[in-house]
């Protein structure tokens, strides 16, 4: 194996996934798969431990989004490039994704997948994005940017959690949670619950997986 192969992490929660994914890869001989992670929080620790040249991830994994993670890579790890695999074509999951800094977003559903050549371009630095998602990158953004930390708490608003709940989860208080549950409805200009859960879904700010 050469020393100039580029090095990837596979991150999908399912395991059947990853092997079809790292057998495609590994085909090529200037790829290297040198670990794989099941849900965001294990891409983030895998990602700062391996520094790979690309992370393969899924948008749609337990505990935090591809989005949320790819923010928490790049900021440890700022040479690596995130290629986003998602089954949303929705332009506001794109963005979501483009906004975190991912250099591509393919639709995991193609029976067409070009993953050897979507990995080797961002790991080029160049951007890719699904032929079948037209001129996403260019539109205007559709929603107020949240910070990574809100995106958290949102995620975990929308799984059901109290903010007591939500403090012990990521070491906060409850007052700071519930700081930041009102920083989110301030800036997206939402009243409630109810309405904050289906705006978040709709815009593919969370993970419903």
């Amino acid at each position: 194996m050469s020393d100039a192969s580029i090095t990837v992490l596979l991150v999908d929660d399912h395991s059947l996934v990853r092997r079809g994914f790292r057998r495609l890869l590994e085909e090529d001989p200037e790829i290297r798969v040198v670990g794989e992670a099941s849900d965001g929080h294990e891409a983030v620790q895998e990602a700062c431990r391996l520094r790979p040249a690309v992370v393969v991830m899924d948008f749609a994994l337990p505990s935090m989004n591809g989005a949320v993670a790819t923010r928490h890579i790049l900021k440890a790890c700022p040479a690596t490039a995130v290629l986003v695999l998602s089954m949303h074509s929705d332009a506001s999951y794109v963005r979501t994704c483009l906004e975190a800094g991912a250099k591509g977003y393919l639709l995991k559903n193609a029976m067409d997948l070009e993953l050897v050549q979507a990995v080797k371009r961002v790991a080029a630095n160049e951007c890719v994005l699904d032929p079948r998602l037209g001129s996403i990158a260019e539109q205007p953004a559709g929603q107020p940017a949240l910070t990574t930390r809100e995106l958290e708490v949102l995620q975990l608003i929308v799984n059901g959690r109290s903010n007591k709940e939500i403090a012990t989860v990521l070491g906060l208080s409850a007052n700071t949670v519930a700081v930041h549950r009102a920083n989110i409805m301030q800036t997206l200009a939402i009243h409630n619950t109810a309405e904050l859960v289906v705006y978040a879904i709709r815009q593919g700010l969370v993970s419903i997986a």
